[in-house]
């Protein structure tokens, strides 16, 4: 295990034309180089606030800044100099969930942590009969005067209500997930302004896109299995941005690589008459520009494109300009990467292909929880950082679990290179009636407009394990539609939970515990396994709920997790890689709650696994993904004998004897008994024809097959004895080959203490003994000794 260092290096910021700084100083917000004072309430509420204590302490827990947190600029790929960040201490009250405005807000929340959570001061659960309500006051800087004042908010879940100066401001929005904003110009006052949010949030007993979150206390408790507290309010940064009457407000940015151009819609709003220009630099230099219709695409050469991969994350500098004849009245900055990704057949086999070729996708599940803010990254190092482990750990993908995070957490897996999965939060269990189903999908929509133009994204998951799960083939084909430059995975996890594949889009998508598994391709779809593994370990002192955690498979030492994990890698790489698999996601990269199965602790106090080992497991699976990945083939239909390939044992061969399976000398002078047990004939695979059985030569019809992880020569004609009798070939040492088991692709046939075994790396059995694994389960195929 490897303690993550308490003091961080601060990070570097974003390097942008447009400069923007925020400092913390009493009740002072910098905005664009102007002071946007609080006034005396909140002033005052900021000097009483205090935050709870949380029941773990991340890295970042006690860096958060009461009066500023998350100051960073939160919308990268959209950016304006001037702005003003709102984040900081609010006036907060609860009511019933049919109250109005409450006469007074007698407490106060740090804005933008929800309610459940440490960091925002309250820490308390909330429920389907609760209304949050929060206030404070504002004054617009004097340098605004003359252009339209927006009020911008990154999340609120769920129903949120806004009014400024007691006058409501445009419709009350419906969403968890999305990005809002409210032009509030008229009805600013000039001077002091009152701001007020509602917000109502029935997590699971609603009809919403909700995610894993539950009603659940938020102290540490038994129980909550993978589901965890929920997350109301308030929860990403809330800003006010000044633009001119005519504004850019969105940039699709469609990377085109193979014909040396960007295709770009600028969309804007009172832009009747308008022009864009687009400018594409890169460190300062252009190197394409060019001018088009707002709302319709047009696009920008860029000359021999630098490509985007994990790898290599190059991005180029985006500015677009809205022009009135001449005259530049909007400017804004952005940034886009060049890469495509798409399908393709590679040796015969559906594979997801990025930039043209086929790359072996190794990611891990990430929830995006934290101890202390719940839904809400402590800082923006904080939010950094778990991606930044992903890269640490040889990954180079990852899949964003039922949640959306900040435009910022895309931002630096753009930067860093990330290959991202980003799912559709889910409903919850329930089928959805008519009107939850026109709410997911508007929202859906309007998390794809708002991310659609991120590099690092890839593939969008509309629904999880059939939670909430309805037209599944509609929505993958409209998915599709929308937005035609990514993947789509219509159902992750189609074999689980009584999940129902809609048979369409990129991917068919299995979980398997421990796993890998035995996904296939089809001829339209590449196989992935969008879940596997849950490992367990607990690090004492690092635990939600101490004694609670629970995992798929429970580790009982930090080496056997090693040995385990890799032992997994090691057998997409080996077996499942080369049959078709394409792409495997990791239950997950930090323990969640009572979830006990992350490769970090919770509290990202502690690196459960060896970073350099797994990085190299990662990195040997990326690699050969890159080289052939032609199965190992055996001779069909023909007798041959194994012969142990271990030092020191190599005389002796496979045979069987009383129905079990052994190894033995054999030589010239053995009878004839023992060299007709010893020989076995090549067939077909039992369960699959890419794979091989092995039937005996004098027991015609019996087959080697394991069973509670010996293994005998068996018969029989259950679809569990072929899947039992059926090895796939991996390739070893010198020719010889290792022999995986069909059903259990990370073990192998081993022969130990002269018994055969079926063996795991990192297992717990005494045949699981990593001394000499590999030498006990590399077999060489030889002459028959009975022809």
């Amino acid at each position: 295990m490897r303690r993550v260092p308490e003091g961080r290096r601060p990070f570097a910021r974003m390097r942008r034309r447009a400069r923007w700084v925020v400092t913390a100083l009493a009740a002072l917000t910098l905005v664009g180089g102007t002071a946007l004072m609080a006034t005396a309430p909140a002033a005052a509420a900021a000097q009483a606030w205090t935050p709870k204590p949380s029941p773990m302490t991340t890295p970042w827990t006690n860096q958060v800044p009461t009066d500023t947190p998350l100051p960073e600029y939160p919308r990268p790929q959209l950016t304006r100099a001037d702005w003003a960040n709102l984040n900081g201490i609010w006036d907060f009250a609860v009511t019933s969930a049919d109250a109005g405005q409450p006469a007074s807000f007698t407490e106060q929340i740090r804005v933008p942590f929800v309610a459940e959570s440490a960091l925002s001061g309250i820490q308390r659960k909330i429920t389907q009969n609760d209304k949050l309500w929060y206030k404070r006051t504002f004054t617009v800087p004097s340098n605004w005067n003359g252009r339209r004042v927006q009020l911008n908010f990154g999340a609120s879940d769920w129903r949120t209500t806004v009014w400024v100066n007691g006058r409501q401001s445009g419709a009350v929005h419906s969403g968890g997930y999305d990005a809002f904003t409210h032009d509030i110009t008229d009805l600013l006052n000039g001077g002091t302004n009152t701001l007020v949010v509602s917000v109502w949030d029935p997590t699971q007993t609603g009809s919403q896109a909700v995610g894993k979150q539950r009603i659940n206390d938020v102290a540490p408790h038994a129980g909550g299995g993978i589901f965890y507290t929920a997350a109301s309010g308030l929860w990403q940064t809330v800003w006010l941005e000044p633009t001119a009457p005519a504004y850019v407000s969105r940039l699709d940015l469609v990377p085109d690589p193979a014909n040396s151009r960007l295709r770009v819609t600028v969309r804007g709003t009172g832009t009747s008459g308008h022009q864009a220009r687009i400018t594409v630099s890169t460190a300062g230099a252009v190197v394409g520009t060019a001018t088009g219709p707002v709302g319709a695409e047009f696009t920008v050469a860029v000359p021999n494109p630098h490509l985007w991969s994990p790898d290599d994350p190059f991005l180029y500098d985006v500015r677009a300009d809205l022009l009135s004849g001449a005259t530049t009245v909007d400017s804004v900055g952005s940034y886009t990467g060049m890469r495509t990704i798409g399908l393709a057949s590679v040796g015969g086999m559906q594979r997801p292909v990025l930039n043209g070729r086929f790359v072996f996708q190794t990611g891990t599940l990430d929830q995006g929880y934290w101890p202390d803010g719940i839904y809400t990254a402590p800082t923006d190092a904080a939010l950094k950082y778990d991606l930044q482990k992903h890269k640490d750990l040889g990954f180079n993908m990852v899949r964003k679990h039922i949640k959306v995070e900040p435009q910022r957490w895309f931002y630096w897996a753009d930067r860093l290179g990330l290959l991202v999965w980003q799912d559709m939060p889910a409903m919850d269990l329930r089928t959805p009636d008519a009107a939850a189903r026109t709410q997911w999908e508007a929202e859906y929509d309007r998390v794809i407009d708002q991310h659609r133009s991120s590099p690092s994204l890839v593939m969008w998951v509309d629904q999880n394990e059939g939670w909430g799960q309805y037209d599944q083939a509609r929505i993958a084909a409209e998915v599709k539609a929308y937005d035609p430059t990514r993947l789509v995975n219509n159902m992750s996890g189609v074999n689980c939970c009584g999940s129902v594949d809609g048979g369409n889009g990129d991917v068919v998508d299995h979980h398997v515990y421990v796993g890998p598994g035995t996904t296939v391709p089809s001829p339209t779809r590449a196989a992935v396994l969008g879940e596997f593994g849950g490992l367990g370990f607990k690090v004492a002192g690092h635990e939600w709920y101490p004694g609670g955690g629970f995992s798929y498979e429970d580790q009982p030492t930090a080496a056997n997790l090693n040995n385990r994990f890799v032992g997994l890698l090691d057998a997409i790489r080996e077996v499942r890689m080369p049959r078709g698999l394409s792409a495997s996601v990791y239950t997950e990269i930090t323990d969640v709650e009572n979830e006990a199965n992350g490769l970090l602790t919770y509290d990202r106090q502690v690196v459960k696994v060896d970073e350099a080992r797994v990085r190299a497991a990662n990195r040997a699976l990326i690699d050969a993904s890159q080289a052939s990945t032609t199965p190992v083939t055996l001779p069909v239909g023909q007798y041959h004998s194994l012969r142990v390939t271990t030092p020191g044992h190599t005389d002796r061969y496979l045979r069987h004897r009383d129905g079990a399976v052994f190894t033995e000398v054999v030589t010239g002078g053995s009878d004839a008994l023992l060299k007709n047990d010893a020989t076995w004939k090549v067939v077909p695979g039992l369960a699959a024809g890419g794979c091989y059985s092995f039937e005996s030569r004098n027991y015609p019809g019996q087959y080697l097959r394991h069973r509670d992880y010996r293994v005998y020569r068996e018969s029989g004609s259950t679809d569990l004895f072929r899947a039992d009798a059926t090895f796939c070939p991996v390739r070893g040492a010198n020719g010889a080959v290792r022999l995986s088991a069909y059903n259990f692709p990370e073990q192998y046939l081993r022969h130990f203490n002269a018994e055969l075994w079926l063996a795991t790396p990192g297992g717990a059995h005494a045949w699981d003994n990593p001394v000499l694994f590999t030498e006990d389960t590399t077999w060489s195929v030889e002459a028959p000794w009975a022809p």
